[in-house]
């Protein structure tokens, strides 16, 4: 990725903050609400969109065409429009929308602005909580009600001592299962279900690993900004970038991240 001004990254910070804050109002307005209803997009599966969903994003592109109407946009759920400035701002007004319908405080308002390269910063915000994980160039922070802190990943290296976390348990194909379990068959403990949430709780140093299949670049960039901010290691199953998409494993360390992929073989 090329060197960024320090101004235009302040810019990126403010107008990130500036979405997450235009988000928050608009997710909690329908956030265990009652009669709170959901249109399914997947004609196969369940793939729900709730108003606080379509909501969060308009507000958010507001926020875009008044701070910076030149760059491109890609939303989950009003697509992708073009800018001219190289950059793209990559949303996902709820990360998690089964987890916002069950009330659980585990989906995330997700923000990155990229180039080329993927994601220069991104951050996850969990507005029923208060908490905003940002991370970019200057490293990852923690905001919530207490103020400002700083997020390491752990330094755990032994995968035997590892937490790892997926959303689903029934993850990807059946070969993607297949890899999947073996690494969780070498950890110290799998728990399911947490989506964004499960990133942000990597980057704090209380998990160690995140391995997913089938997400959207809307899913991950924000989310690998702050992992990689607070100094951990996101690629896809083979060892490649992993910013449009597809199979992630997120990694505390160097270690744990060369004894998963080596375990996930030929699920890659």
């Amino acid at each position: 990725m090329p060197s960024l001004s320090p101004d235009l990254v302040t810019d990126l910070q403010a107008v990130a903050h500036a979405l997450a804050d235009a988000a928050r109002p608009e997710t909690l307005r329908h956030f265990r609400s009652a009669g709170l209803g959901a249109t399914n997009k997947d004609a196969t599966g369940f793939d729900p969109v709730t108003e606080g969903d379509r909501a969060a994003e308009r507000a958010m592109r507001d926020v875009l065409a008044r701070l910076r109407p030149d760059d491109g946009i890609l939303g989950e759920e009003f697509g992708q429009s073009h800018g001219t400035t190289g950059l793209t701002w990559v949303l996902d007004p709820i990360d998690g929308t089964r987890a916002y319908l069950s009330g659980t405080p585990s989906w995330g308002v997700l923000v990155a602005v990229s180039d080329a390269d993927g994601p220069i910063l991104g951050l996850i915000d969990q507005p029923f909580t208060g908490e905003r994980f940002l991370g970019g160039p200057d490293g990852a922070t923690l905001s919530d009600r207490s103020g400002d802190r700083p997020l390491r990943a752990s330094g755990r290296t032994d995968l035997s001592d590892a937490i790892l976390f997926t959303t689903f348990p029934e993850i990807g194909t059946a070969s993607e299962r297949s890899a999947f379990e073996r690494v969780r068959d070498r950890v110290r403990l799998t728990r399911y279900g947490l989506d964004c949430y499960a990133y942000a709780l990597l980057a704090m140093g209380q998990i160690d690993l995140v391995i997913e299949a089938g997400l959207q670049s809307y899913d991950i960039q924000g989310p690998l900004a702050v992992v990689r901010g607070a100094g951990g290691i996101v690629t896809d199953w083979r060892g490649g970038p992993a910013h449009e998409g597809g199979q992630v494993i997120a990694a505390a360390t160097p270690e744990l991240h060369a004894a998963a992929l080596e375990l996930l073989g030929d699920g890659a």
